[in-house]
């Protein structure tokens, strides 16, 4: 089962697990990337209270972990996993990614009126080069939906989820490299650190300003 469902009197409470993502039909990015997942992403869990009655408690645990790791598995040359105290430039990495979740939402029948239940994840990948300067920041809209025919409703959630994810998981593999430029940084070197230079005697100095490309879609709840 890729995810269980425990449902006590009016509280639900669903654990996920990370779907088996497909080896895409692509060719692997030729990058090197560290991957780096803060640890309340490897424990995100979305608590809710659904019309004052029923409690929703949605916990993806590891499977963002597991779905990442092998996501980017698929796509690129080799990925390290990092850990949060794990220095990137000491890690023979071309890049490193770091993604989040911005938000978790979902809907039931008694709200949307239909014998479906809906979920959304936005994701988001902020992609550094190998000296740590924040070269991109992606926001991933990922959106599934599940019948309750012959099903529960835990089943429902669960599928909807497991089809959420497998979303976001097909637009990054589509798209990562469009809107991050990440297959650019192969290779590059690492820059040198030089001694920082005197102020002017006016004692101003100029901002640098960083852009970062950013990509929103928007979700399709049809």
């Amino acid at each position: 089962m890729l995810l269980a469902g425990i449902v006590s009197g009016c509280s639900s409470n669903v654990t996920l697990q990370a779907p088996a993502i497909p080896v895409p039909l692509t060719e692997r990015i030729p990058v090197s990337v560290g991957l780096r997942m803060p640890a309340n992403f490897q424990s995100f869990v979305h608590r809710e209270e659904v019309y004052g009655r029923e409690e929703w408690s949605i916990d993806l645990g590891n499977s963002n972990a597991t779905f990442f790791t092998q996501l980017f598995g698929h796509m690129f040359r080799d990925v390290k996993i990092l850990g949060d105290d794990d220095d990137p430039k000491s890690f023979d990495i071309d890049a490193l990614i770091e993604p989040s979740i911005d938000a978790f939402e979902f809907s039931v029948p008694n709200q949307s009126k239909t014998e479906s239940f809906a979920v959304w994840i936005r994701y988001r990948l902020k992609v550094y080069d190998r000296g740590g300067t924040l070269v991109s920041n992606w926001p991933v809209s990922a959106y599934g939906k599940s019948q309750t025919e012959s099903v529960s409703n835990s089943e429902a959630l669960q599928r909807a989820a497991i089809l959420a994810m497998r979303d976001a998981a097909a637009l990054m593999i589509m798209k990562l490299d469009d809107v991050t430029k990440i297959s650019s940084l192969a290779g590059q070197p690492m820059p040198i650190a030089t001694p920082a230079a005197m102020p002017p005697a006016s004692n101003t100095e100029e901002d640098d300003v960083q852009i970062t490309g950013v990509e929103e879609r928007e979700d399709e709840t049809g």
